[in-house]
């Protein structure tokens, strides 16, 4: 990588001699260059203020969950504005891990046992040295859950792991089986139905720390995990509330979306990818079960879990295990309070399956749903380095939570 370090008072010197004699030579002459670059700039600031910044949805059946949301989080009443060059639903998508920092956060890495003899990665980030909650039985804990392939380290984790700490909570990130670097000690990874992973972490997590408050946050996949568990173990759970962003509400609507060829190119084949590299990693694990070599094949993650993930979970056909991974199904059983946030724009989860009638049947489910934001995109601002509208909303909500939880039990 080449450096080039530029003296600032210098280059804006030059760029503003460079403008002018291009204006002079170009425009000056008729006046109709310079009359058309203002008119497109005009007509292109009229059409983002009227058609790409605008408030999001809120979509609840409770009033006083409406309420609390509007009293504790005022960034569900504020217009997303996203960043003006780059709003479009893809390129969100594909820039927010290069254009956002990576923030550094401090990991204690545990590994726990499951009942099959395997064995799961958690990292801690146990905020130790914080004033604002220094005794370490009741801080306050949020267990997070990254996307497909995702572990601790991506950069949207890394922000709710900080954010989490400048607030002096305790976090803890839930990998999946065989994405953080450890060895497999079962033939077994993980899926989007299955909740028995997350079931173990949380009564780890709750074992450990049982004085202090809990609530979790799901990434896309993880938050599919996160309301298929909620959805299933009802008010049994210890968790307080949730938070889930960009998640696929019907997998067949989301992998139809993803087959489609432009997000074939951009997502669909990099991610397919990125599965079949975690599983020949450790192919010896899978080797008697599976014909790697035909999973291996795969072009899409559709055929991918037609040839491994579906088999793997005792499903008879992979439309079985779509329709069990299918999120929306689970919405009616969920008796915490949850705020889930998606872009209508997200090419991973196409706004017509977004389940926004059967969310006005729970009280304890809200919405909140972006014209633009793409699939954990949600930049804004003109270089938007360290927060964005997923950030904001993820720290407003979890303080919300953490600091006004007997206000929303009662709602």
């Amino acid at each position: 990588m080449i450096e080039v370090t530029l003296n600032e008072n210098s280059f804006t010197r030059d760029l503003t001699v460079y403008l002018e004699n291009q204006i002079k030579i170009n425009l000056s002459s008729s006046g109709v260059g310079l009359s058309l670059v203002l008119g497109f700039g005009a007509a292109y600031v009229c059409y983002y203020l009227s058609s790409v910044a605008k408030k999001p949805q809120l979509i609840t059946g409770s009033a006083t969950l409406s309420e609390f949301l509007h009293r504790y989080c005022p960034v569900v009443t504020e217009t997303y504005y996203p960043t003006f060059w780059c709003w479009e639903a893809r390129v969100q998508t594909l820039l927010r891990p290069f254009i956002t920092t990576k923030p550094w956060v401090e990991y204690r890495n545990e590994l726990i046992e499951t009942a099959d003899g395997g064995n799961i990665s958690l990292d801690w980030n146990n905020n130790d040295d914080n004033a604002l909650y220094p005794v370490s039985a009741t801080r306050p804990t949020i267990l997070i859950l990254p996307g497909l392939t995702g572990t601790s380290k991506e950069s949207y984790m890394l922000h709710m792991v900080k954010q989490s700490e400048i607030l002096g909570y305790r976090s803890v990130v839930f990998n999946n089986r065989g994405v953080a670097g450890e060895t497999l000690l079962t033939p077994r990874t993980y899926c989007a139905a299955n909740t028995e992973d997350l079931e173990t972490v949380i009564f780890h997590v709750q074992n450990t720390f049982p004085e202090a408050p809990l609530m979790a946050a799901g990434v896309s996949m993880g938050g599919m995990i996160l309301l298929n568990y909620l959805g299933k173990i009802g008010q049994q759970t210890p968790l307080k509330a949730a938070v889930v962003f960009s998640i696929g509400w019907d997998v067949f609507a989301c992998t139809a979306s993803l087959e489609k060829p432009l997000n074939w190119i951009l997502f669909n084949y990099y991610l397919t990818n990125c599965l079949q590299a975690s599983i020949s990693r450790q192919r010896q694990m899978f080797d008697t079960l599976f014909n790697i070599d035909y999973v291996m094949q795969a072009k899409s993650i559709r055929e991918f879990d037609e040839r491994f993930t579906s088999v793997m979970f005792g499903y008879k056909t992979n439309a079985d295990y779509y329709k069990d991974a299918s999120p929306y199904h689970k919405l009616k059983s969920i008796e915490v309070p949850i705020l889930c946030l998606n872009a209508l724009d997200d090419v991973f989860s196409p706004a017509y399956a977004i389940p926004m009638q059967s969310a006005k049947q729970n009280p304890n489910v809200a919405l909140l749903l972006t014209a633009h934001g793409g699939h954990i995109g949600f930049l804004e601002g003109i270089f938007p380095r360290r927060m964005t509208y997923m950030d904001r909303l993820f720290k407003q909500f979890i303080q919300a939570v953490f600091e006004h939880k007997d206000e929303l039990k009662s709602a």
